[in-house]
C-alpha cells in the first residue's frame, strides 16, 4: 500500500530519475537535470509548504521508495479552494498510484488544510489522467477551449473538481 510523505533532500536522486522521462519536462518550473536542480525542486516544494501555498508529496511505496508526486497549489484560504497536480514515475504508471495518491491527497486537504474544493486538470487527449482524476473523485465540470500550449500546438484542457461534501 503506497503512502504519502512530503519530499527530502535525500529524495534529489529519485526526483532527478523521474525527471528524465521526456514527458516529464513539462511538469517542472524548471529543467530538472542534475542533483542540484532536483534538490533546488524538492527546496521549492518546502518553501511553498512553509509559506502556505501548495503542498507536495512523494507518493512512496513499501520501502520508501518515491513512485510519484502529488500536490495541492494556489490554495487559497479564503475561498477554501486548492488547485492538483499529480505525476507518477514510467515503472508506477497504470497501477493505481496516483488515482490513491489524488485521493489521499484529497483527505488530507479536506481534513487538514479545510479546504472545499479542489480543482485539477488535463489535456483532453491525456485518458490516464482522466481515469486518475474519476477514479480519485473529481467530477467533469467542463473544457477550458485552447488552454494549453506545448511545441507550438493548443490543447483543450477538462477541468475536473472534488468537493469536501462529495461522497467518498
Amino acid at each position: 500500500m503506497p503512502d504519502l510523505r512530503p519530499w527530502s533532500g535525500p529524495d534529489a536522486p529519485s526526483v532527478l530519475a523521474a525527471f528524465s522521462a521526456p514527458e516529464m519536462a513539462r511538469q517542472a518550473d524548471e529543467p530538472v537535470n542534475s542533483l542540484d536542480a532536483a534538490s533546488r525542486w524538492i527546496a521549492r516544494r518546502e518553501e511553498e509548504h512553509a509559506a502556505d501555498t501548495a503542498y507536495a508529496f512523494a507518493v512512496v511505496d513499501a520501502d520508501d521508495t518515491p513512485l510519484g508526486n502529488v500536490s495541492v497549489g494556489a490554495v487559497n484560504l479564503t475561498h477554501a479552494t486548492g488547485w492538483v497536480s499529480y505525476w507518477t514515475v514510467p515503472s508506477a504508471r497504470g497501477r493505481g498510484v496516483a488515482t490513491w495518491g489524488c485521493a489521499a491527497l484529497a483527505s488530507w486537504a479536506f481534513g487538514e488544510l479545510g479546504l472545499f474544493r479542489l480543482e485539477l486538470g488535463h489535456r483532453v487527449n491525456n485518458s490516464a489522467s482522466c481515469r486518475v482524476a474519476h477514479g480519485a473523485g473529481f467530477a467533469v465540470e467542463g473544457v477550458q477551449r485552447q488552454k494549453l500550449a506545448y511545441d507550438g500546438a493548443r490543447y483543450d484542457v477538462e477541468l475536473h473538481a472534488r468537493l469536501a461534501s462529495d461522497p467518498v
